[in-house]
């Protein structure tokens, strides 16, 4: 058989590199082949060095395409000049047609919620939606294997859910049984860890903190051990919020103990408030010491901010929230640490599953519309009016709140507020549960008037999606708000938002063009952006601008994972 430099004579090897040296393939032979064939190779390289990267597909190797100018039988790996290891045949094929080598990201994303399989808040959403999108991602050029995996909560419903094996983790001398469920996710693996910790917390998040740590952590430090159970080792884990944060500062104090290679590490940060419990002892526990930080003294026992510390990368789930927990207002104690992170602290606007919440298509309305046709939007004002018993009075603004009953949701100044303009004709809807103080206070409301105020004190995920395509106006005055769905949502129905400059509603709301925004948070200050809402409301083709305006606005997640790629990309390289 002849070997590639006698063959480049009849057929020569191209290379296209930059810089200018010679490329050489050595001898290649197959088991099932007995004429050798030519190949030409085009390399895009930047630097010479790549000839070391070809196996990791990074630092260099952008990429390799391969054309067969004759078909083989078979799919076999070929070898690089000066490498002792072959390209691994899962990546680079001969097949007798142009085959991209495509660079591999793992990920394993990690979360205690994610819909469909289990959801509590908007955490699930985000779980749900941003994995399948980054693996949407996927090209000639890259491919991302975005793995998920949850705590197999009691509540979880998963179907084909199959076990996947057991291992153990070892605690205070003694062994604790890990138990591994796996199923999938439009074509995405889906991990389940199961364990006593787990199952001795009924619900997904519980009002004993001492359960939650237990639970959490036990969760965090399984994740890690299951890529190894499997033989899958991700390149990026990625956190979210203090209930996973364990697995990063597991990963970084381990990778330091035994020597293991670096693992890049990213952690979303959705509510920094909620910094999780005392977990000292558990830490202890588990064989993981206690590192010497530059958090403050109170934070060195809490999982959050342990997980922000070992991170390469903090991500707020919105760039004006990115920027506010760098100041002592929005920073709950860890704003000079978080300033000291620099650059590696950023933020990233979350998506809208927008398949879901489509005003053409969503079965959940009386009548379907879109940007084209909002003139059909007006009967779902009449028929939510009249499942409400408000008066059927379509020139009357009819007022929205969605929400958790919270303070940090100014649910109070939306209360005060409609109080001040009792004598300026409008309508509200309230729907939402949480603090009974609120809902006692917002049924108070409707008492004081029962031909304007209509409130439902509970979670109705049909009825919220009529009230975003049936209102006039949607309000958001929240005191802090990382990133926020509900005025994407409200946009994406023809729902105007009149929201507090905070956080993802400042990201996503545009002063006058989609919606109405203020400054203070006061219920003053909200009481004069409802006013000037209402003028340009009486003016119906200035009115109709703005919501056509918002429903023309990009919120898909696709924009989102893109930014989440560019991140991966620049902390694997460094």
């Amino acid at each position: 058989m002849e070997d590639v430099a006698q063959l480049a004579e009849r057929r020569p090897v191209e290379a296209n590199v930059a810089g200018s040296f010679p490329v050489i393939l050595p001898k290649v032979s197959f088991l099932h082949q007995t004429t050798f064939f030519f190949l030409k190779v085009v390399l895009i390289l930047k630097s010479h060095s790549v000839f070391n990267n070809v196996n990791s597909g990074q630092n260099g190797l952008e990429r390799v395409h391969i054309t067969v100018a004759e078909d083989v039988e078979g799919s076999k790996p070929f070898i690089l000049p000066n490498q002792t290891s072959e390209v691994k045949a899962s990546e680079v094929f001969f097949s007798g047609k142009i085959v991209p080598m495509s660079q591999t990201i793992n990920v394993l994303f990690l979360a205690a919620e994610a819909e469909p399989y289990i959801k509590v808040g908007g955490l699930g959403d985000v779980a749900g939606s941003l994995p399948r999108a980054l693996r949407a991602l996927s090209n000639d050029d890259i491919k991302l294997d975005v793995r998920l995996v949850l705590p197999y909560h009691s509540a979880v419903k998963a179907d084909n859910l199959k076990p996947l094996g057991m291992f153990s983790l070892a605690r205070n001398g003694t062994e604790i049984q890990v138990e591994a469920f796996e199923t999938s996710l439009n074509g995405m693996p889906v991990y389940f860890i199961g364990g006593e910790p787990i199952r001795a917390s009924g619900s997904v998040y519980s009002s004993d903190a001492g359960l939650d740590a237990e639970k959490y952590a036990f969760f965090s430090l399984a994740a890690l051990e299951l890529s190894r159970q499997i033989n899958w080792f991700p390149d990026v884990i990625h956190g979210n919020d203090w209930h996973t944060a364990l697995s990063m500062y597991g990963l970084l104090t381990k990778s330091w103990e035994e020597g293991a290679r670096h693992v890049a590490s990213v952690i979303s940060l959705h509510n920094l408030p909620f910094m999780g419990p005392d977990v000292s002892a558990i830490v202890d526990s588990y064989g993981l010491k206690l590192a010497q930080t530059d958090l403050p003294d109170w934070a060195r026992v809490m999982p959050l901010p342990l997980g922000l510390w070992a991170s390469d990368a903090i991500v707020a789930v919105s760039p004006t929230y990115g920027r506010e927990i760098l100041t002592p207002e929005y920073g709950c104690g860890l704003d000079e640490f978080l300033r000291s992170r620099g650059e590696t602290v950023s933020g990233i606007l979350n998506g809208l599953d927008t398949a879901s919440f489509n005003p053409a298509d969503d079965t959940a309305l009386g009548v379907n519309f879109d940007i084209d046709s909002l003139e059909k939007r007006a009967a779902n004002k009449s028929l939510l009016q009249e499942r409400l018993g408000l008066p059927h009075e379509p020139e009357i603004p009819l007022l929205a709140m969605v929400s958790r009953m919270d303070v940090q949701k100014g649910v109070d100044l939306v209360f005060t507020a409609l109080k001040s303009m009792k004598r300026t004709n409008w309508q509200a809807v309230i729907l939402g549960t949480g603090d009974p103080r609120l809902e006692e206070a917002a049924m108070q409301l409707q008492a004081l008037y029962p031909e304007r105020v209509k409130v439902e004190t509970r979670y109705d995920a049909g009825l919220a999606r009529r009230i975003y395509a049936g209102s006039d106006m949607f309000l958001m005055p929240s005191r802090y708000e990382p990133c926020g769905l509900s005025q994407m949502i409200s946009m994406r129905y023809g729902c105007v938002p009149i929201v507090r400059a905070a956080g993802g509603l400042n990201d996503t709301v545009k002063h006058r063009v989609t919606g109405f925004v203020f400054e203070k948070p006061h219920h003053m200050a909200l009481t004069a952006a409802i006013k000037s809402a209402f003028k340009v409301f009486a003016e119906r083709e200035k009115w109709q601008a703005i919501q056509r305006a918002g429903m023309a606005q990009d919120f898909s997640w696709e924009n989102s994972a893109k930014k989440y790629l560019e991140l991966y990309q620049s902390i694997i390289k460094s």
